[in-house]
């Protein structure tokens, strides 16, 4: 069996991508500290698969513990999720962004070298290519300073990674995705904040439910066709599967760079509001909200232009808006 090592395997998208793994014939370990997930979402993983992966509840910022961990198991490819990911947090708190992402992607690459660990997939993000000039973004679009310290550690994290493919002849992928939507059919899995929640559709759903009283949009005076701000909003289903045909990719050494760079998104940017829109035609529901102030961090728009994944992994977003508003607020009745 091949054992790929998922770091935040308990996440939103990292529990989707363990799901995909191991329905693909892979033995998955998981590393998570929870901070940010729950434990029972390894039950939920082997009711889905009827196979309970390995896990092992590491702060990645713990170099012992992690070295331990590559001791202890074979390891033939990482898929690395596990960082902080709120772009308005990171505003608030910089340094705690910078510590957790940057100490831990440090930790995981170090224990790979130590432990000739080979293959290497970073969770990285659209944020780096902060306002892009022009529409859709390509892996080509020049980067930018990203717009938040989130962004700006998933920047330095595709660096770090250069260097260090470049000094070690490892190889890597770096996937730079868009929004992630959507949970799994079985609605047995799917995006759990912790407190408010910082992505639009968790929002959604938890106003749909009455949790949250209002919606909040924030801002209305975008350049946009609304006025509120652009997304490309991926189904999280759809991203699990790239990042298996990208370990794939990596393991059959079919890769042409020692690190390649993929976007992945549907390749439609739509409105914030578009998409309360379109998550109240897809359940028959109505959705209270309210304009609110911009929010610090956040672009106008960005979209992507996925053909570069198309022509290389084979990949292309299968799953229509419309599903992966189903899903989600499947999953949130289900909570």
């Amino acid at each position: 069996m091949t054992n790929i090592l998922v770091t935040g395997g308990l996440g939103y998208i990292g529990s989707h991508t363990v799901v995909a793994l191991q329905q693909a014939g892979f033995n998955v370990l998981i590393i998570d500290d929870l901070s940010n997930s729950q434990l029972t979402v390894i039950d939920r993983i082997e009711e889905i698969t009827g196979i309970k992966p390995t896990f092992s509840q590491i702060d990645l910022k713990d170099q012992p513990a992690v070295n331990q961990f590559f001791q202890e198991h074979s390891v033939h490819g990482v898929v690395h999720f596990a960082a902080y990911k709120a772009v308005g947090e990171s505003v608030e708190k910089p340094l705690m962004y910078y510590r957790n992402n940057l100490v831990g992607l440090l930790n995981v690459l170090e224990a790979m070298e130590t432990h000739e660990v080979d293959h290497f997939i970073f969770s990285s993000s659209c944020t780096v290519y902060g306002q892009a000039d022009q529409m859709p973004i390509n892996e080509s679009t020049p980067l930018k300073k990203p717009e938040s310290p989130y962004g700006n550690t998933k920047k330095m994290g595709e660096e770090i990674i250069e260097d260090f493919v470049k000094a070690t002849s490892k190889k890597a992928i770096a996937l730079r995705y868009f929004n992630p939507v959507g949970a799994h059919e079985s609605a047995l899995i799917g995006e759990v904040p912790n407190g408010v929640p910082n992505n639009l559709i968790p929002y959604v759903t938890q106003t749909a439910m009455g949790i949250r009283e209002c919606l909040g949009v924030f801002g209305n005076d975008y350049e946009t066709r609304d006025g509120t701000a652009v997304r490309d909003y991926i189904d999280v289903n759809d991203l699990a599967d790239a990042h298996v045909k990208a370990m794939q990719r990596l393991l059959e050494g079919k890769n042409t760079l020692n690190l390649e760079f993929f976007n992945l998104g549907s390749g439609t940017g739509s409105t914030v509001l578009e998409i309360v829109d379109a998550f109240e035609q897809a359940n028959n529901l109505k959705i209270k909200y309210e304009i609110k102030e911009r929010r610090a961090g956040d672009i106008v728009e960005a979209y992507a232009d996925y053909s570069h994944a198309e022509t290389a992994l084979g990949w292309r977003p299968k799953t229509p808006l419309e599903v992966s508003m189903q899903t989600a607020w499947a999953f949130q009745r289900k909570l």
